[in-house]
């Protein structure tokens, strides 16, 4: 997931799906994966203008001398006089001049530490998306929107950026600040799926290295499927500098034809049912919203004008909504989360659009600095963006026996909306809230800060 700017998926910077995969238990299924600040131009002045002059005849008033004579120093060189000693009238003295009231300034362009406050809103409402999704189930919400393509995008522009360094620096660096999150997270997770019976075998190695989907059993299958995220992220990384050096030889071609794997999957060559399939299907689902996060980096969507971009993205977003909606018989849903192709075409056109956006109007949303507390959530949500994945799968979990207990409350059984699923919506919320300050530290350490409560 993005993971902020030095974070693993970097600002610094989630999965869906209530059945497994494509049909095949691994990957993609379950898991699930801000008014711009407009900048101000120079003041513009009205510039003045000499008043025509009018010539009018004044009746000849009499001289009249407060003092008979009055000395006058001679003028400048080149400017004629006619005595140095010359009568004068005594003018009365000109009123000290008003200065004009000065303009309030704006206020300073508030700064984020640095960091760009539209992409930390993107980010903040995926995560939110994602656990909506998790608790009632919405086929909808991926179209309204696709926040693991969002994800991904956002991951892609960063690791552009931060490969502007050696690239096994940055990979090495992703790695450590991805891993130790999830070492922390698995080890309540195995040791829970042991103790209710599994029996593990080479495969658990995918719980310390997610190249491949981690196993487990059906108890914590809630828990570890919406890894195929961090899996596909890895891979990103890992392929990352290899990625962007075929980009950068011809920017728009790629980015066109990185559509054309999982069009190929749908028609012609199917992957296997195993985890090797799962995470190339995850890769070619989501490959043009990681490059085009390069194009935003690169400055390439900068350089293109607005209708050919809007055409391209809109005809995607009809391709895959198309798509979905006509092989419902075929995926039993039009959730873009069991349909690949659809979801492909349509977090390409959406996520074009909001990084083009961000390209094309430069927007920051630096406004966010103005409400204190929303500022705050978003601070929160990015910087503990690790722990708000790994562990909401596992608050909605313990949400349900909690509630159970409610009922046993006569008070609560009759006052508190204890069927509704927006009442559980809410009650894991507060136990994400709770894992936040007991588990992010887990983030500081791996990015070798000191740990913290709150970010």
């Amino acid at each position: 997931m993005s993971w902020g700017a030095e974070q693993p998926g970097e600002s610094g910077q989630s999965g869906e799906s209530g059945q497994e995969g494509y049909a095949y238990g691994y990957g993609y299924g379950y898991g699930e994966q801000p008014q711009p600040y407009v900048q101000g131009y120079p003041r513009q002045y009205d510039q003045g203008y000499v008043q025509p002059y009018r010539e009018t005849v004044q009746p000849v008033q009499p001289v009249q001398y407060e003092q008979p004579w009055q000395y006058v120093p001679e003028e400048p060189e080149g400017v004629s006089t006619t005595a140095s000693l010359t009568p004068v009238r005594a003018e009365p003295p000109d009123p000290v001049p008003e200065e004009p009231e000065q303009e309030a300034e704006p206020p300073p362009k508030p700064k984020a530490g640095g960091r760009d406050r539209y992409f930390d809103a993107l980010r903040a409402v995926a995560l939110v998306r994602v656990v909506a999704y998790h608790t009632f189930g919405w086929a909808w919400a991926g179209l309204v929107f696709p926040s693991m393509g969002v994800m991904f995008a956002l991951a892609g522009t960063l690791m552009a950026k931060s490969l502007e360094r050696p690239a096994l620096k940055v990979v090495w660096s992703r790695m450590r600040r991805l891993l130790p999150p999830f070492w922390f997270w698995g080890f309540f997770v195995v040791v829970a799926m042991l103790i209710h019976d599994w029996m593990p075998g080479w495969q658990i190695v995918f719980w310390i290295v997610p190249v491949g989907d981690p196993p487990g059993n059906h108890w914590g299958v809630q828990a570890w499927e919406i890894l195929w995220y961090l899996r596909t992220y890895l891979w990103f990384v890992l392929l990352s500098p290899l990625l962007l050096w075929i980009f950068r030889k011809a920017p728009i071609p790629v980015l066109l034809l990185s559509l054309v794997p999982i069009v190929v999957f749908q028609y012609g060559w199917t992957p296997p049912w195993n985890r090797f399939g799962s995470a190339i299907t995850d890769l070619a689902t989501y490959l043009f919203c990681w490059l085009v996060g390069f194009a935003h980096r690169e400055g390439v969507l900068q350089r293109l004008r607005p209708p050919p971009v809007v055409l391209a993205a809109l005809a995607a977003l009809a391709y895959g909504g198309w798509y979905a909606f006509s092989h419902q018989g075929e995926f039993g849903t039009y959730d873009l989360d069991e349909i690949p192709l659809a979801q492909a075409f349509w977090s390409a056109g959406f996520v074009t659009l909001l990084m083009y956006f961000k390209a094309y109007r430069d927007v920051d949303f630096g406004w966010l600095a103005r409400f204190k507390r929303l500022d705050r959530i978003v601070t929160i949500f990015n910087g503990r963006a690790v722990t708000i994945y790994l562990w909401h799968e596992i608050a909605l979990v313990l949400a349900v026996p909690l509630i159970d207990q409610f009922w046993k409350v006569p008070a609560f059984e009759k006052w508190l909306p204890l069927e509704s699923q927006w009442f559980m919506f809410g009650i894991g919320w507060v136990l994400i809230w709770i894992a936040i300050p007991l588990f992010g530290w887990v983030e500081d350490v791996a990015a070798k800060k000191k740990p913290k409560l709150l970010p």
